[in-house]
């Protein structure tokens, strides 16, 4: 199973990115979906899922209202749009893939990428 996250990069305050993250070697259809973030020092954070049938969706409160996740079964893939950035949101973004609910767990997750790393400038 690979999960291969991209999208990461440098950008100003205010500004947006949208994060990718393939999947193959699993029957994405199947699987939560789900974007966490690390910054440094910090416990890894629960930022967003999606479930299987690509409707509903959980975000966390340090993005609520922030960020859309989003799904293309068809592409095996996962998305996460980040708007308004700021310097606190500068992090290591992973995304993860489970069967079983608990999504704000980071041990309910059965595989990981490799992580984004996304910069905020002031």
């Amino acid at each position: 199973v690979q999960l291969q996250a991209s999208g990461g990069g440098l950008v100003q305050t205010g500004g947006s990115l949208r994060l990718s993250c393939a999947a193959s070697g699993l029957t994405f259809s199947t699987y939560i979906m789900a974007w966490f973030r690390q910054a440094p020092g910090k416990e890894r954070e629960f930022v967003a899922a999606i479930l299987r049938a690509e409707t509903y969706t959980y975000v966390g409160d340090s993005l609520k209202g922030r960020c859309i996740i989003s799904r293309d079964n068809a592409r095996n893939t996962v998305y996460l749009q980040l708007n308004s950035l700021g310097p606190g949101d500068t992090a290591v973004y992973y995304c993860a893939a489970a069967l079983a609910p608990n999504i704000r767990r980071t041990d309910n997750y059965d595989y990981w990428g490799q992580g984004t790393l996304v910069t905020v400038s002031s």
